[in-house]
Formats: structure tokens, C-alpha cells, sequence
């Protein structure tokens, strides 16, 4: 009882906080060097608007803040955004399940340069993505039952990643290293627990191309017994622009992720496991400028090996092997006219996979989504669209979605959406054969969503806030289950699922006396999830679901000096609440930056997933160069 008031207190401290921070913040409020957010095209959203615009609830991360963070892997990056839910089994950019707003893994879309990045095996291979941190340009954050814009599995949400893609020429390279500097556990060797990586970005480009070049290689001994792991990215991206109207794009990536894999999904007999993921993904697209109307072509194909090893030193027995292929085609097309902006784009998807306890299934989905936005004057802003979907296995579904804002002040904007979305049931979660831990269930059926969301922001230059309120319905709510610990887990579909929160954000960065610079952000999330009760039914995943969220950071700069501090507070459902502290120091001399980081600073012990144990208190010292 103790530890929840005081959770409760310092809840109600930052908030007050930043209600008087957002009184006086624009008395402090001077021009800097960092990007202006209301200037960022939302490539996430198909009619490609400006921030400025924009009246979903869409978060930016730029550039200049992922150089900030003390992350060395998108997994430890995507922690520090307010609502999204990073459950890690392994650290350094391991295995991790991703979720928005107290939502499962399942029901977020990650999408690279607007390509989904689909997996029908399961999405807890959904962040094995080709993408070193320095290749990143900036993440788009889509709040809300997504759908209508991208399809079947945005339920809860999507986050789009963007790579760098300029008109001149570059060169960056990042090597760090780093340690817990704890002594080995018995049998694992011997030694300290410790690792580094090396990232390397290679741009050539001009006004008629871009060609992007970017690799990563993280190799560490783990942070506990039979955590190793062994992680490898490459991406290519370029552009060639024929002319004003005309332009071609491709992409391409591989990643392979080898880790050990104690306890990360079958404890405690899973001790000497080991787990080897390899993904490439492959597009190709264009875009031609036709009078008013714009159309984007494109093809892609995301090929993904999953080999589970139960025993790692013995490959006979106990092992998964699962081989995955998406193949998707799509149309989109836009217009501007004098009644508004017109969307209107197909998309096609091929799945199959070969799998040694899933078996050998095909699936297809087919998908039409319109969209239209209007502006009234200068005040009122609207947008609607609709997605028609067909499945092969699940027939015809239809999500509708509309969003309205008002801007009723300088700066200010009030906006309220409505929304709907999918989840298809994963190959997984149908067809899975593992016992005794877990067993499938050919007869559940799709989630479906409704999403309802209201929210007041205020952004002018480099001060931003919002707080915004949203309910959400599921039906036929997949869960995993089980009777005791005697039986394996199924999943089953429960009557409904609801959850409602409330989110704020406050983010502003000025000048003191000319070489001083300071930056603060705080950011809280708070979710109410109605709990399902089953009778003599024990959950797998609802332990682990968000009540609590507040990240506070603060950026002081002096000249070539910059100090990062970042506060976590996470408080899940049934589960203690943990606090991490992390800082970054960085020091600028040239062409070079110097820095080191210190994540879990006060070493707090703490489980995202199950009672998998996470990286204590880690030193980390790199050095980055850019040309």
C-alpha cells in the first residue's frame, strides 16, 4: 500500500508540474537549431501531411532527439516514447514484444518507410528489423484503431520508421562498448558480463539520386547466464528522381539475430535454449505526378527463419523451425482539389509459412481503403476514410473511421476521432503444436475494435503539449490461457476486452544567456484495463499489461557539452511498480562525438516479461563520427 501512494503522489506532483510549466512556459520560449516539428511530413499517413495538419494523435521522434537518447538499439530507443509498451526478453536489441496503449504485441503494425512489416508467424519477430539507430531520419507514432489506413492488425496503433534519404553526401560511424562489469554465474565462463556494437552510415546523393548505405554488428556475452547474443543488420535505400514528377524507390535488408535464450518463453526448462532469426525484407515502388493526382505504385516482399533451439547442444530433439514468406502488392493514389484531398489505394497480401510444429498454410488478404480531408476555412479541419478488406479464411470486413479539429486559438487545436480496426489470429496462435507449453486453436476468430479518442494540444515553435482521453472496445478479445500449470496454454476469444486512458506530453527546449540550452519533457500515461475473469482459467499476458507510465527527461547543453537525463516510472497491472534512471554525457570535438551512458543507474531489479530478469546497471562508452 505504501509503494502505491507513492507512486500515486509522484504521479500527481509531475502533473501539476507540467500544468505550471505550460503557464509559463512561453515567457522562457526562444528559437534554437532543432527541427521544427509543424515543418515534418507524416509519411505514415497516405495523403502524406504535414504535422502541422495532422489530427490523429501522431507522435514525432526527429533525428536530433534519437542522437539524444541513451539507446544503442531501436528496442531501447522506442522505451522513451510515452504509451508504447517494450517488453524485452533479451537486451542490446534482442528479442522484444512491442505494444501501444496497454494493448498486446499482436495488435501493433510496425512499418519501415510505410511498408508494413508484417509477420502471420507471430509478431514477437516484429522488431527483428534491418535498421541501425544512425540510419534513422525520424519515427511516426499513430495512436488508435488504424485500419483505414493501413489495414488489418493497426488495432491499437502503428509506428512507422523512416530512414535518412538527402540531396547531399555523408559519412557516420558509432562504436561503442560497454559492461555490467558483474562476474560471470557459474558455468558460463569466465569474466565480466559485457559487449559493444558498431554501426556504419554511407550516404552518396545529389539532386538526381540518393544512395543509402547503413550496417550494424552487436556482440555481447550477455547480462546473465545464456543470454549472448550475436546481432547483424544491413539496409540498402535509394531513390532516383527521373524528374520533378517522376521518381523510383528500393529498398532492401537482412538481419540475423542469435541470442541465447534462458527463460524466455518455456521456464525454467528452457535454461540451455537458443533462438536464431533471420529476416530480409525487399521493396521496390514509384511515384509519377499526373496534373492533381498522385500515384505510388510498389511491390515487397518480407522473407523471415525462425529456429528455435530448446536445447541448443543437442539439435535432435525439441526443435521449432519455422520459414515465412509476405509478398504484398499495392496501389495508393492521392488528389488535391478545390473540395478537399482525395486517397484511394489497393493492397494485396500473400502469406504462407513451412513450419516444424505449425505446419504448411497459405493465406491472402485483400484491401481497398478510401480517404478524403477537407479544411473549412482556417478553423475546422476534417478527415474520414473507410478500408474494405477480404481474407481468405475470414471472408469480408469493413472499418470505418472519421477525425474532426478545431483550431479555436493561436496554437491551440481541439480534435476528437473515432475509429475501427482487425486483428487476424497469427499462424501461431491457430495452428501451434508445443506441447506440453502451448497448443493452438484453429476455431478462434479475429479481434475487431472500436477506438475513441479526444484531445487538446498546444505546439508553437519548440513548446509542445497535449492531453487527450481514449476508450477502447474489443470483441472477441484473443487471450492465452490454461487451466493450471498441468496443461499447456490456448487461446480463446473472450466476450470483451475494454480499456480507457487518459495521456499527456509536454515538451520545450530554450536558450539561457546565449550558450546554455536546456530541454525538459514529461511525459504520463494512465490505463484502465477491465480485466477479464475467467473461471479456473489462468491468463499469460494480462500480468503484464501498463497502469502506470511517466517518462521524464531533462537536456542541459553548454557549447560542445551535452548531458541527457532520462526518468522511467512503470507500473504494470498486477506487478510492482520500477523506476530507471539513465544519463548520457557527450562531448563534441570536431568532427567527433564523445559520450557515455549509464542505463539503470540506481540498479533496479525488475521483469518486463514473466520473471525474466533485465540487464542490471550497464556502462556504456562510444564514440560517433560524422562527415
Amino acid at each position: 500500500m505504501q509503494t502505491t501512494s507513492t507512486t500515486f503522489l509522484k504521479l500527481i506532483t509531475t502533473l501539476s508540474i507540467s500544468f505550471l510549466s505550460l503557464v509559463f512556459a512561453t515567457k522562457a520560449l526562444a528559437q534554437n537549431d532543432s527541427i521544427r516539428l509543424d515543418e515534418v511530413i507524416i509519411y505514415g499517413d497516405r495523403l502524406e501531411i504535414p504535422f502541422s495538419q495532422s489530427i490523429r494523435d501522431i507522435q514525432i521522434i526527429t533525428k536530433d532527439e534519437i542522437d539524444k537518447i541513451p539507446a544503442t538499439s531501436l528496442n531501447g530507443l522506442l522505451a522513451y516514447i510515452g504509451g508504447i509498451d517494450i517488453r524485452q526478453r533479451g537486451p542490446f536489441g534482442g528479442q522484444a514484444d512491442i505494444s501501444i496503449d496497454g494493448g498486446s504485441f499482436e495488435q501493433t503494425l510496425v512499418l519501415l518507410n510505410g511498408i508494413p512489416l508484417v509477420d502471420d508467424q507471430t509478431a514477437h519477430n516484429m522488431m527483428n528489423i534491418p535498421l541501425p539507430l544512425v540510419a534513422i531520419d525520424h519515427i511516426e507514432v499513430l495512436r488508435g484503431a488504424a485500419a483505414r489506413v493501413y489495414g488489418i492488425n493497426a488495432l491499437t496503433g502503428a509506428i512507422n520508421i523512416v530512414t535518412k534519404k538527402e540531396k547531399h553526401s555523408s559519412f557516420e560511424a558509432n562504436l561503442y562498448g560497454g559492461s555490467s562489469f558483474q562476474s560471470k554465474e557459474a558455468d558460463d565462463g569466465n569474466g565480466i558480463y559485457g559487449g559493444g556494437g558498431l554501426e556504419l552510415f554511407g550516404q552518396y546523393g545529389s539532386e538526381k539520386h540518393s544512395q543509402v548505405l547503413s550496417f550494424s554488428q552487436n556482440l555481447y556475452n550477455g547480462q546473465r547466464y545464456n543470454t549472448a547474443q550475436n546481432n547483424t543488420r544491413a539496409l540498402y535505400n535509394g531513390e532516383y528522381r527521373i524528374n520533378a514528377k517522376n521518381s523510383i524507390q528500393a529498398l532492401a535488408g537482412y538481419t540475423k539475430n542469435k541470442f541465447g535464450a534462458n527463460g524466455f518463453y518455456a521456464a525454467p526448462g528452457d535454461i540451455n535454449s537458443e533462438e536464431i532469426v533471420k529476416t530480409a525484407l525487399f521493396n521496390i515502388s514509384s511515384q509519377h505526378q499526373l496534373g492533381r493526382f498522385t500515384i505510388k505504385p510498389g511491390i515487397s516482399d518480407r522473407y523471415n527463419e525462425d529456429d528455435y533451439r530448446y536445447f541448443k547442444d543437442n539439435l535432435s530433439t525439441a526443435r521449432s523451425r519455422h520459414f515465412m514468406n509476405t509478398l504484398m502488392v499495392e496501389l495508393n493514389t492521392s488528389a488535391k482539389t478545390k473540395v478537399g484531398d482525395f486517397g484511394l489505394g489497393w493492397s494485396s497480401r500473400l502469406g504462407k509459412i513451412n513450419s516444424s510444429n505449425i505446419g504448411q498454410h497459405r493465406r491472402n488478404n485483400h484491401g481497398i481503403n478510401a480517404e478524403y480531408k477537407k479544411t473549412f476555412g482556417e478553423k475546422w479541419l476534417t478527415q474520414a476514410g473507410v478500408y474494405v478488406n477480404y481474407n481468405t479464411d475470414y471472408g469480408w470486413q469493413v472499418y470505418p473511421g472519421v477525425d474532426v479539429a478545431y483550431l479555436f486559438y493561436p496554437s491551440w487545436k481541439i480534435s476528437a476521432s473515432v475509429g475501427s480496426g482487425q486483428r487476424i489470429p497469427s499462424f501461431t496462435d491457430l495452428y501451434l503444436n508445443q506441447l506440453p507449453g502451448n497448443i493452438g486453436n484453429a476455431d478462434i476468430q479475429p479481434e475487431r475494435a472500436w477506438n475513441y479518442e479526444t484531445k487538446l494540444s498546444y505546439d508553437k515553435k519548440d513548446l509542445h503539449f497535449q492531453v487527450s482521453y481514449f476508450y477502447r472496445n474489443i470483441s472477441e478479445f484473443i487471450d492465452w490461457v490454461r487451466e493450471d500449470e498441468s496443461f499447456p496454454y490456448s487461446p480463446i476469444n473472450s466476450d470483451k476486452n475494454n480499456t480507457h486512458g487518459f495521456q499527456t506530453r509536454l515538451q520545450q527546449g530554450f536558450h539561457i544567456g546565449g550558450n546554455h540550452f536546456l530541454q525538459y519533457k514529461i511525459q504520463y500515461h494512465y490505463l484502465h484495463p477491465q480485466h477479464l475473469e475467467y473461471e479456473n482459467l489462468q491468463s499469460k499476458y494480462i500480468f503484464e499489461t501498463l497502469k502506470h507510465q511517466l517518462i521524464a527527461g531533462i537536456q542541459y547543453g553548454y557549447k560542445n557539452l551535452s548531458v541527457q537525463v532520462e526518468n522511467r516510472l512503470i507500473k504494470r497491472e498486477l506487478n510492482k511498480a520500477y523506476n530507471l534512471l539513465d544519463l548520457r554525457i557527450a562531448y563534441q570535438v570536431g568532427q567527433f562525438l564523445v559520450y557515455t551512458d549509464i542505463t539503470n543507474l540506481l540498479n533496479s531489479k525488475y521483469n518486463e516479461v514473466g520473471a525474466i530478469p533485465t540487464a542490471p546497471r550497464w556502462f556504456n562508452f562510444g564514440v560517433r563520427v560524422k562527415m
